[in-house]
């Protein structure tokens, strides 16, 4: 691809510097990725987010440009740290191109639906990532386990699960799916955490509370689960969360290593100069309500 040239203007006219402010976004510099990047031993958290963050920065415009199709599937453990990651991934990025799908539990309408009905319309469009926070695999998780499910229902879903994802692979769409692990004891204390922190507090759920009940029952069907579905075509990759920083990390750099990205900086522009206003007379403004300075 080609850079665009400055040019140099003059005055509030409407130029040709304007036209092409507003068309920036079409042109980028592409440029080879370096050597991967490795974290210093001692590396320190906060820093290591940040380039993990840039790096997102670049494939969000890579997927953008090139119209790719990325769909990613955060699965696992009650409290296991999928919200957590998802956050550090979304913070940096557009939400017109990067958005999150937690979906709630289904009306009675989807109930009559094909299973996988309500999970396809959120799919990403050409230049999306879409991060589905809990997915389809909710099936073989929850409803298994809750008897929210039939046998028949069950089976089905094992079965054309595969088939399902491969059908999305084959059509473009670029689908990573994580599981995150955590401990028994690293839960139970992120789920004390929540009952007495007053701004954690909405995240414990009674299906939560009952989870830990069926612990044993939720490992059997995670096993199930990855045994029918974790195939070549759509491999599961498994987070060690019972440490979070570590988690996030890790998770984050797996992530970028999916796609070959190339590095697209954006060229450098000129802001044009702004619109006289000398003819323009503002409302006073004490005819406008302010927020309260209280800070």
């Amino acid at each position: 691809m080609k850079r665009k040239h400055k040019h140099q203007h003059a005055g509030g006219e409407v130029t040709e510097l304007a036209r092409e402010t507003a068309k920036v976004e079409q042109y980028w510099i592409v440029g080879d990725r370096s050597e991967p990047h490795k974290p210093p031993k001692n590396y320190n958290y906060i820093e290591e987010l940040i380039h993990l963050q840039i790096e997102l920065i670049k494939l969000q415009e890579y997927v953008r440009h090139n119209r790719l199709k990325m769909c990613v599937i955060f699965e696992g453990r009650d409290a296991a740290g999928k919200g957590g990651v998802i956050k550090r991934i979304t913070d940096p990025l557009n939400p017109r191109v990067c958005r999150v799908v937690a979906l709630a539990t289904p009306t009675e309408r989807e109930r009559g639906q094909w299973y996988f009905q309500r999970y396809v319309a959120e799919l990403p469009s050409a230049g999306e990532i879409v991060l589905f926070d809990r997915s389809w695999y909710n099936r073989a998780g929850v409803e298994r386990v809750m008897g929210f499910c039939t046998e028949e229902e069950y089976q089905e879903f094992l079965r054309s699960c595969p088939l399902f994802e491969e059908m999305l692979v084959r059509s473009g769409i670029i689908l990573v799916k994580y599981w995150f692990s955590v401990n028994d004891e690293e839960q139970e204390k992120r789920f004390q955490d929540r009952m007495h922190n007053p701004i954690k507090r909405w995240k414990l759920s009674a299906m939560d509370i009952e989870s830990r009940r069926r612990w044993v029952d939720y490992s059997q069907a995670k096993d199930l689960m990855f045994a029918r579905t974790d195939t070549k075509v759509s491999p599961w990759y498994v987070v060690n969360s019972d440490n979070k920083k570590q988690a996030r990390l890790n998770c984050i750099a797996h992530l970028l290593s999916r796609v070959p990205y190339n590095d697209l900086n954006p060229v450098e522009i000129a802001l044009p100069p702004r619109q006289s206003d000398s003819d323009y007379k503002r409302p006073k403004i004490t005819s406008q309500r302010f927020v309260p300075d209280i800070y």
